[in-house]
Parts: structure tokens; C-alpha cells; sequence
């Protein structure tokens, strides 16, 4: 593409919604740019009626009002897929301020707040971008350029289904669309002088605030953190906005612990600290509640979501049961001393797991991805791998699995891994726990010294060891997301992955933040470099692609949208990937001596 960041030659610069001012037509158009809003606007007018194949006569690039527009790829016909659209904003008609994308952080925030600002100012028209919902994402729909001659140019990416009447054009809509509403869309939402100045501003330092309360946590011996006056409940199981009139959160003084940010100075709250903590109460009082908060602090939410001050690290990881998911060669023995069947519990395969063992494996498969905190509830995890009492464990002595209550400590003590459980109707965790943290009415309470008083010990680590596991090594072969020659990665909704012939049930990962996300594991799974080492690692290489090349480093082509996904979710779907093959295990190191 040549001088795609330029405008053409005489028009405005950074001006006002369409209308007023002279466009010059003398001057011809740059270089592989194929003319100007008002000659799109013609042809468009020009071919209603025609045959709806007649569309990819526009594919290229026009040169608008202030900035140019590509047709990047033209559905087949009315019931396709929508077209492709990218916009680009050169960095004098979008005037941002350098200071508000002068980091990674910021252009992320920044970002989403434009793409934000974008849908609203395309009022539900038929142009959609994906802007994404209450968490605040690397989204591969908006680019912010931060460095080099082009620092402050904005592309967007779009999608729009060209209209037509049957399988003919419906020429007059299509350039009301992209010649009249997209234009001005554009200049109310990518140009600084039009947008709600402090409306970004706000959006951006609250972002930032965010990331930097995640960052401290490692520092300060804490895996998560809930801001005071932070409100958690939603608005309804399908609405994740915040509940207007929600109970807003006050830290207990003994957990309340005060972190520096950039912009508000100081946000007290909440510490959860590292170890083993339970969240326990009532029915309906909130526990439940709060550990969603914490699975989703895992990510930054937009200014008057609730939780915006609300953080988990980056290696938090929701663990439940789930019934009938296949589990390939993983190594369970440490919840799992021996089958009637003698089938390996170190290289465990079934194509039909139950509550029990899919909760096992699912535990070591995270911590695999690197997992430093396990997020547990008891309402979604299997009785029997989570408890055992002691009139049971009397009566049955041949019961090969070992609960976690029997492990979660000696986990924390050999492997740095935390353990949130929410518990209400077992006692067996109090005399393991750390931290004990009671909900009533969505109120806070420590109540730890009383948790100890009743289980009579105060937490002990015993002489068990949380043993060692392999990590396993995939046979890249089998993760091939190709059909037929042709890249097939598909999100149907959150909960579900078309991954060339295979269709993924990601309904079971909780952290999965919507589809746009779910398209991003698809791509990242596909962009894994499996070859001769562990998952661990290729996961590693994966990150660090990311850091250097963010969304496009995944993208290889593809026009979808998508968010980047934590490594945590992408190995959740190569262990759910039925044709993924696993050819061994690397087994740690002997301790020395």
C-alpha cells in the first residue's frame, strides 16, 4: 500500500462531521489509492440494481475525508459473512495526545475507549467493530501506532454486510453506509477534538490503575485485591454490567491494605494474601460473587464497571469439574494413588471423564500453563476430590482418590500455589486455611481466629508433598486447524471453538471474557510452535511473541476479529482439542542428593 497514511491532497484535516468546505479534484489521487468519498458515494449510487457480484469492483483503497478507507475483502453474496473494512486515521487528523499511549497499557486503554466511542457514534447501524464488553482487551480491531513517523495514526478494522435486495445491489444504502454515516462516525470517535476529552482521559488512568494494582501483588504477598467501595454484584446471570444499588464493598480492617497508582495516588481495599484462603456464608450472601470478581480481575474493566479496582495476578486460574471432557495423557497422581482397572495414573487417558478425575486433571493442567493461583468453587467442582470426612474415610480404605483438602496446603508449601476456595457446606477446609473470609448480605468479615478456634489447630503443613508432575510434549501434527487446504478457526459464541475439523466445548472455562476472545485462542492455538518441546514452553514462546508483536503477532492473515487470550485459556483449549496427540512427558529434575 503506498501513502495509505496520508489524506488526499486538499482535504480536511481533522475537521468537523461531514459538510462544508470545498474538496480540490484537480490534484490526482495518490498512488494505489482508487479515488475519494464522493467518487465511492457515485459508484455506489451507480450500481443499485446491478448484480450483487458487482461489490468487488470497490475492493482498494478510497481516500475520505481525513482518512482513508479499504475495502479489504467483499462478501460473496447477501448471506456471507460481512464484508471487511479498515480504516486509517492519520496521526495530524487524529491529534491524540502522545502522553495518552505513551506505554503499552495506555494504547490498550486508549484503544478501547475509541472503539468504545465508535460504536456509539455508529447508533447500531450495519457497520459493526468490535469494541468488546466490560473488560478492556488487546483487541485486534484498533491499532494506535506508538512509535517512528507514523506515532498517533489509528486503524480500525470492520466488518459490514453490504446490502442488497436479493442478489442485487442495493446501491443507494450501501453509500448512505460508507460514504455518509461511516465518515461521520469516524470523525466523532477517532478524532480528539470530537471525542469526550475527559471521558478518555479517565478511561485511560483508570486502566493504568488497574495494571498497576495487578503488578504490586507478587511485592506485597498477595494474590488478589478487592478495592473499598467496589461494587460486585451484576446485574443479572446474562447482564455482567454493574447492579445499580449494589452493596458496595468495604475491606475488613485486619485484610484492608493500601497500594500506590499512578493517577488516584493510593487505593485501599481488600488484600487476599497468598496461602490457602476461604471464602465462606450463607446461600445467596455472596461468595460466589466475590470469587468471580477475582476470576475476572484477571483482566482491566472500563470506568463504572464496579470491579475497575478489583485485581487478580495474571496467573489466576478457575478450576471446576466437568463431566465427560476428554483428558489426554496427563499425570494425576497426586489426586489420583491408583485405578481397580491398573490403568498409569501418571499418563491418565479417558475419552469420558468423570466430575472427579476431569476436576483432577484440569487442576495439574493448569498449573502446567504456569497457573499461581487456583480460583475454586465448591458448587462447580466434584464432593468426592474435594473432601473426604473421617467416618467416610473409615469405611472405605480402598478409595483411590486423594482430596485436595489433603494437598492444597503442601501445593502452596512445594509449588508457591495458591489456593481460593469458596466453601459453604463443608468444616474439613478451616484447619487448613490461612485466611478464613465470611460473606453475609455481600458484607466482609475476617473471621480466621474464629475458623480456629472451631477446628481446634492452627494451620500445619504435615510431612506430604504435592508430587512432582510430568510435562507433556505435543505432536504438532495433531493441532492443525486446517480442512480441505483452508485455515478453519471459528468462535460460535464464548463457549465454543471450531478448530479445523474439531469442534472445542470451551463452555467449562470460566475466564474466557467473550467470542472475540474465543476467536483469539483459536488463532493463538494455531500459531503454537509445538515442536520437540513441552507446552510449558511453547506457551512461553507464545507469550513472548505476543509481547513483541501484540495482536498481529497471532493473526497470520486472518480477517477476524479477535482479543488476545492468556495462555491460560489457550491451553485449556489444546487439552479439550479431541485430535490433539500427546507423544511423552518430560519429567523433573530428581532433587539433588
Amino acid at each position: 500500500m503506498t501513502r495509505s497514511h496520508r489524506p488526499r491532497p486538499g482535504s480536511r484535516s481533522g475537521g468537523p462531521p461531514r459538510g462544508g468546505g470545498p474538496r480540490r479534484h484537480d490534484a490526482p489521487p495518490p498512488s494505489g489509492i482508487r479515488g475519494d468519498g464522493d467518487e465511492l458515494g457515485s459508484r455506489l449510487h451507480g450500481l443499485d440494481g446491478a448484480s450483487y457480484g458487482a461489490y468487488k469492483g470497490l475492493a482498494g483503497h478510497w481516500a475520505m475525508d481525513g482518512f482513508e478507507l479499504e475495502i479489504r475483502k467483499v462478501q460473496s453474496d447477501p448471506f456471507a459473512p460481512p464484508s471487511r473494512l479498515r480504516v486509517t486515521v492519520p496521526a495530524d487528523t487524529a491529534g491524540l495526545p502522545a502522553e495518552l499511549y505513551r506505554t503499552p497499557v495506555r494504547a490498550r486503554a486508549l484503544g478501547g475507549f475509541l472503539l468504545r466511542a465508535l460504536r456509539d457514534a455508529l447508533r447500531g447501524g450495519p457497520v459493526h467493530v468490535d469494541a468488546g464488553g466490560q473488560e478492556v482487551l488487546d483487541r485486534s480491531a484498533i491499532r494506535i501506532a506508538r512509535d517512528g513517523d507514523a506515532a498517533g495514526t489509528v486503524t480500525v478494522e470492520l466488518g459490514a454486510p453490504l446490502p442488497g435486495h436479493g442478489r442485487r445491489i442495493a446501491g443507494h444504502a450501501a453509500a448512505r453506509t460508507l460514504a455518509s454515516e461511516l465518515p461521520d462516525a469516524v470523525h466523532a470517535a477517532l478524532t480528539w477534538k470530537h471525542v469526550d476529552q475527559d471521558a478518555a482521559t479517565a478511561f485511560v488512568e483508570t486502566v493504568e490503575d488497574s495494571a498497576a494494582l495487578r503488578e504490586a501483588l507478587p511485592g506485597r504477598g498477595l494474590v488478589a485485591f478487592v478495592a473499598d467501595g467496589a461494587v460486585l454484584p451484576r446485574a443479572s446471570g446474562v447482564d455482567d454490567r454493574v447492579l445499580r444499588g449494589g452493596v458496595p464493598f468495604s475491606s475488613p480492617p485486619s485484610l484492608r491494605v493500601t497500594l500506590p497508582v499512578p493517577n488516584r495516588g493510593e487505593v485501599s481495599g481488600m488484600g487476599v494474601p497468598e496461602g490457602v484462603t476461604l471464602i465462606v456464608g450463607g446461600g445467596y450472601h455472596g461468595k460466589s460473587t466475590l470469587l468471580r470478581a477475582l476470576e475476572t480481575g484477571v483482566y482491566d474493566h472500563v470506568p463504572g464497571d464496579g470491579r475497575e479496582l478489583v485485581v487478580a495476578r495474571p496467573g489466576a486460574v478457575s478450576v471446576r469439574a466437568e463431566d465427560e471432557r476428554a483428558v489426554q495423557r496427563v499425570d494425576v497422581r497426586a489426586f489420583v494413588s491408583g485405578l481397580p482397572s491398573g490403568k498409569p495414573t501418571e499418563d491418565f487417558s479417558t475419552e469420558s471423564a468423570s466430575g472427579s478425575t476431569s476436576q483432577a486433571a484440569s487442576t495439574i493442567e493448569a498449573l502446567e500453563s504456569g497457573a499461581d493461583v487456583l480460583l475454586i468453587d465448591e458448587d462447580t467442582s466434584a464432593t468426592n476430590v474435594m473432601i473426604r470426612d473421617a467416618r467416610m474415610r473409615e469405611l472405605i480404605e480402598a478409595e483411590p482418590l486423594v482430596p485436595f483438602v489433603d494437598r492444597v496446603r503442601p501445593l502452596h508449601r512445594g509449588h508457591g500455589v495458591s489456593t481460593v476456595l469458596v466453601m459453604g457446606g463443608s468444616g474439613d477446609y478451616l484447619d487448613r486455611a490461612d485466611t478464613v473470609i465470611l460473606l453475609q448480605d455481600y458484607r466482609v468479615s475476617d473471621v480466621t481466629a474464629r475458623a480456629r478456634e472451631i477446628a481446634g489447630v492452627a494451620p500445619e503443613d504435615g510431612d506430604a508433598e504435592f508430587p512432582a508432575f510430568g510435562r507433556r510434549v505435543f505432536d504438532p501434527d495433531s493441532v492443525d486447524p486446517e480442512v480441505r487446504g483452508r485455515r478453519k478457526v471459528t468462535a460460535r459464541g464464548r463457549g465454543r471453538l471450531t478448530f479445523g475439523g474439531d469442534d472445542v466445548d470451551l463452555s467449562a472455562v470460566s475466564q474466557l471474557a467473550d467470542p472475540s476472545q474465543t476467536t483469539g485462542v483459536g488463532l493463538a492455538l494455531a500459531h503454537l510452535a509445538l515442536d520437540g518441546v513441552t507446552l510449558a514452553e511453547a506457551l512461553d514462546r507464545l507469550d513472548a511473541d505476543v509481547a513483541r508483536g501484540g495482536a498481529a503477532a497471532i493473526a497470520h492473515g486472518s480477517l477476524a476479529d479477535f482479543a488476545v487470550p492468556r495462555r491460560h485459556e489457550v491451553a485449556a483449549a489444546l487439552n479439550r482439542l479431541r485430535s490433539a496427540r500427546v507423544t511423552g512427558h518430560r519429567r523433573p529434575d530428581p532433587p539433588a542428593g
